[in-house]
């Protein structure tokens, strides 16, 4: 009996010993997985290069960081200051913090074990220029009347310089330059010898301390919003991410979709735009999303290329799902005049007809490849995990709710963040310890770093747009250009968008285009506002998956170890949707639902969702059959005529898809391309 005894002991030591053993394998894999992931991230996104060793400085950005979202949150709740007052510590802030976070040339924060000294002196007086205007803003205001002092210009030249070099350090080149062109234009203007763009030309000083000090530019509508809105909604995103929220979308999108025909790939589709409407960065989401569902996709049988432009069409496209959309919609709100409601419900159908494209394109791949679902047993339950976790969607529902109702979007935000909180206490490992709050706190400021910086930037350029009169300009130009004929003028855009957006930010785009394009397509052609500014806020974000430089791509492509210009190839074939439904609501608003009954934008969304069948199952080459090539055209014609709401084409759409149809169902299927591949995992 001993004997025995003392052999259930040694089992039992073995099996904890093999038990330890693989959770220290785990762990180790955990870790490099980890690891690969912040590589991808430095590598394709400028955002991710801050400094991971900073000393006793660390105590200084949590102090700044903490502070900076706890002031958003009390002001977002009680009353914001004025408009002057709020973006100056807002910018003069995170100025400070991103001094002291990213290092001068890329590579050098796993060099650097601390904050060097100059770095330092930046941050400190980054944060004085800022605060210079809340200490002596009466004086400020003042100065407007009887003119800036030669102190204010030097602060304003110090400032402006300083926030060019904290912008390139956060997103990258492209927009510094832009900007700077943008201020040597506003200098030099009257040496350009055409009419159209020349100008009298300003002074330096004049320049400087209107782009400083006044409401036109840095300090204008965009970093205005950004210090309204946009930073509680970002730290939302960072609160939905460390309650498990992001991981129960996940593990819902399995269990949805994952059974399915291709259905690891349409668990990618589902989970990365939750993902990505929370995170709001489509390379960040590509990477974290990616690591996890690009593997999957390839081992059920997906080319690693596919796998790539999947995850990167879907976390691109999460900036436009309601109710977390990116920034620019904020500012799309102010410049429109319109609430965050209004934005929500015209973004609705566009952006459910975009993840539709992707999902249904997937469908069709793996229809083409034979992929199946997996089995039951290996997928998450719906009923468990709605039972589990569903409760962790009420955030949303509420944030829904109060702009629905009518509240301001600072106060969904703040009731949005406020029930994250509440829902983190229900269980233990969602929990938050009083560490890990601060944590939270510093992260909503770190978030938000890079957005402030290109959001003050684009307000440069904003600002010399207004002091040179270059919109007016630039709408003639346009409208010259394009002969006065519609289609031309919204091509134009699409491609000055698609342009900007390869340097710069979506937001930063956004702001460009909607101040110097919209003008001339709203009075130009008389198109209304909410369609043009919902046309080059599209254009703005997929940029980040059209080749040449197709960041989110390119991400997706590393993990997936796939060729880059071919994985962005792909993203624009699955989010070809973006492509073709901004120039529909163009020509008929119904789409955004603009002066449409309920009945109509019913019958548009059917017949848009149908055309988005034909479209996407021709960009895939299968539809019930492997499409010949003269079929994916009638398919391609079909589905545009479905998408356009009107009764003729959809009539048009309809007789054509049901034609292929009917040719493919009368042709004998070729038995070795459509027999089904074996489920793998």
């Amino acid at each position: 009996m001993k004997e025995k005894e003392n052999l259930n002991d040694k089992e039992k030591l073995e099996q904890a010993e093999k038990e330890a053993q693989e959770d220290i394998v785990d762990e180790k894999t955990q870790k490099e997985a980890e690891k690969a992931a912040q590589e991808m991230l430095e590598k394709y996104d400028r955002e991710s290069n801050f400094r991971t060793q900073i000393g006793k400085w660390a105590w200084v950005v949590t102090f700044l960081g903490a502070s900076l979202t706890i002031f958003h949150l009390y002001t977002g709740y009680f009353g914001t200051l004025p408009s002057q007052k709020q973006g100056a510590i807002h910018l003069g802030t995170a100025l400070g913090l991103i001094f002291l976070l990213y290092p001068a040339k890329k590579g050098l924060q796993h060099k650097q074990k601390t904050v060097p000294w100059y770095d330092v002196i930046l941050a400190f007086i980054a944060m004085y220029v800022a605060y210079h205007k809340v200490i002596f803003f009466d004086s400020i205001i003042q100065s407007r009347i009887i003119g800036y002092s030669m102190a204010d210009t030097i602060i304003s030249i110090v400032a402006i310089l300083l926030l060019l070099e904290a912008t390139r350090r956060t997103v990258g080149l492209p927009i510094v330059i832009v900007a700077s062109v943008m201020i040597l234009y506003a200098l030099f203007g009257n040496y350009i010898p055409t009419q159209i763009l020349s100008h009298p030309g300003f002074s330096l000083d004049r320049i400087t301390t209107n782009l400083w000090f006044q409401e036109s530019g840095v300090f204008g509508t965009p970093l205005q919003i950004s210090a309204k809105f946009i930073f509680l909604f970002l730290f939302f995103g960072v609160m939905l991410i460390h309650t498990r929220i992001g991981q129960f979308f996940n593990d819902l999108a399995f269990a949805l979709t994952g059974r399915f025909t291709g259905g690891t790939a349409k668990t990618a589709v589902i989970a990365s735009s939750m993902q990505g409407m929370i995170s709001g960065s489509s390379v960040g989401n590509v990477v974290a999303s990616g690591s996890f569902t690009i593997p999957m996709m390839k081992n059920s049988g997906f080319k690693p290329e596919f796998a790539a432009g999947t995850e990167a069409s879907a976390s691109t496209g999460g900036q436009i799902m309601p109710p977390v959309m990116g920034a620019a919609a904020f500012i799309m709100m102010e410049y429109l005049g319109v609430s965050y409601g209004y934005i929500m419900l015209a973004a609705a159908i566009p952006a459910v007809l975009f993840f539709s494209g992707i999902f249904i394109g997937t469908h069709f791949e793996a229809k083409r490849l034979g992929i199946l679902g997996l089995p039951p047993e290996k997928l998450p339950k719906i009923r468990e995990q709605m039972m589990r976790y569903g409760y962790m969607l009420l955030p949303l529902f509420i944030i829904i709710g109060t702009v629905m109702i009518g509240f301001t979007p600072q106060r969904a935000a703040i009731y949005g963040i406020l029930t994250a909180f509440i829902i983190s206490l229900i269980r233990k490992e969602t929990r938050m310890s009083f560490r890990k709050i601060i944590y939270v706190l510093e992260q909503g400021a770190r978030v938000a770093l890079p957005v402030i910086a290109a959001v003050a930037t684009a307000g440069i350029i904003a600002g010399v747009v207004s002091i040179t009169g270059l919109g007016p300009k630039f709408a003639s130009g346009i409208i010259a250009l394009s002969a006065g004929y519609k289609f031309l003028a919204l091509f134009f855009t699409m491609i000055a968008c698609l342009i900007l957006g390869m340097g710069l930010p979506t937001t930063a785009n956004y702001v460009v285009t909607a101040t110097i394009a919209a003008p001339a397509l709203i009075n130009g052609f008389d198109i209304a506002p909410i369609a043009v500014h919902m046309f080059v806020f599209y254009f703005g974000i997929v940029a980040d998956i059209t080749p040449p430089v197709c960041l989110a791509a390119f991400a997706g492509a590393g993990i997936a170890r796939a060729n880059p210009f071919m994985s962005g190839v792909t993203a624009v074939k699955l989010a070809i949707a973006a492509f073709i439904v901004p120039y529909i609501f163009v020509y008929d608003p119904i789409l955004l639902m603009v002066d449409a009954d309920v009945i109509s934008v019913i019958i548009a969304f059917i017949t848009a969702i149908l055309g988005m069948i034909g479209v996407s199952s021709a960009m895939m080459g299968f539809f019930i059959r492997h499409s010949k090539a003269w079929e994916r055209w009638v398919l391609f014609v079909g589905g545009i005529c479905l998408i356009m709401p009107e009764m003729i084409t959809n009539f048009i759409g309809l007789a054509l898809l049901g034609l292929v149809w009917y040719v493919q169902k009368q042709r004998e299927d070729d038995s070795g391309k459509n027999q089904p591949l074996t489920a793998t995992t």
